[in-house]
C-alpha cells in the first residue's frame, strides 16, 4: 500500500512539473508572439512612410520597443529587404516615463520631462559630447517633435549592461541609451549609411 501511494505521489510531482513547464514555455511564446505582431505592424508603417520619403534608408530600421522590459532585449536592427533581425540588445528609457506601476510606461514630448517621446526619428550627423560619441535625433512625429529641442539623442553609457537581466535597467533622461559596445556595432551602421536610417520608438 506504501509504495503504490508512493508511486501515486511520485506521479503526481512528475504531472505537476510537466504542466508547469508547459505553462512556463506557453507564456514565453505567447510573449514572443505579441513582441513579433508588434514588430510586423510597424515595420509594414515604416516600409510605407518610406514608399514616400526616398531620402531615408531604405535596407535597415532600427525598432525600439517599450513593451518590452528594460532588462531584455528590445532594441532591434531590422533589415527591410530581408524582413529579419540581424541585431538586438538592451536600451534604456528615460526616467520620467516610470509611473511606478511595473510593466507600465508613460511618455512625453515636453521639455525637461525627463520621458522617452514614442515615434519616428531619423538619426543625424554624431558628435563628441558628455558621453562620448552620440547621434543627434530629429523627431518626425507629433509625438516627439521637440526631440532635438530636448537634445535627445543616440548615445551609449557605461552602466547600460551589454547582455539581459531579470529585473530593470538604469534609465536615462529620455534618450535611447545602450551600452557601448552595442552602440559600437550601431555606430558602424550608420556611419557607413549613405542615407539617414529611421528609428522607430513604439509602445
Amino acid at each position: 500500500m506504501k509504495k503504490i501511494l508512493l508511486i501515486g505521489l511520485l506521479l503526481a510531482a512528475v504531472f505537476t512539473v510537466y504542466f508547469f513547464v508547459s505553462d512556463k514555455k506557453n507564456i514565453i511564446s505567447s510573449s514572443e508572439s505579441e513582441i513579433d505582431k508588434r514588430m510586423e505592424y510597424q515595420v509594414a508603417q515604416i516600409k510605407e512612410f518610406l514608399r514616400n520619403n526616398s531620402k531615408y534608408n531604405k535596407k535597415v530600421a532600427f525598432l525600439i520597443d517599450m513593451k518590452v522590459p528594460s532588462g531584455k532585449n528590445r532594441f532591434f536592427v531590422y533589415d527591410l529587404k530581408e524582413n529579419k533581425i540581424i541585431d538586438k540588445g538592451l536600451v534604456a528609457h528615460g526616467s520620467g516615463s516610470e509611473t511606478g506601476i511595473k510593466g507600465k510606461l508613460k511618455f512625453s514630448n515636453v521639455p525637461n520631462s525627463l520621458s522617452t517621446s514614442l515615434g519616428k526619428y531619423y538619426i543625424g550627423n554624431h558628435y563628441n559630447g558628455k558621453f562620448g560619441k552620440a547621434y543627434k535625433l530629429y523627431g518626425l512625429d507629433a509625438t516627439n517633435s521637440n526631440a532635438f529641442k530636448r537634445d535627445i539623442v543616440f548615445h551609449y553609457y557605461y552602466d547600460v549592461p551589454y547582455k539581459e537581466k531579470d529585473g530593470y535597467i538604469c534609465n536615462s533622461y529620455g534618450c535611447p541609451m545602450v551600452n557601448k559596445k552595442y552602440f559600437q556595432r550601431m555606430a558602424e551602421i550608420i556611419d557607413s549609411s549613405e542615407s539617414d536610417i529611421l528609428l522607430n520608438i513604439y509602445y
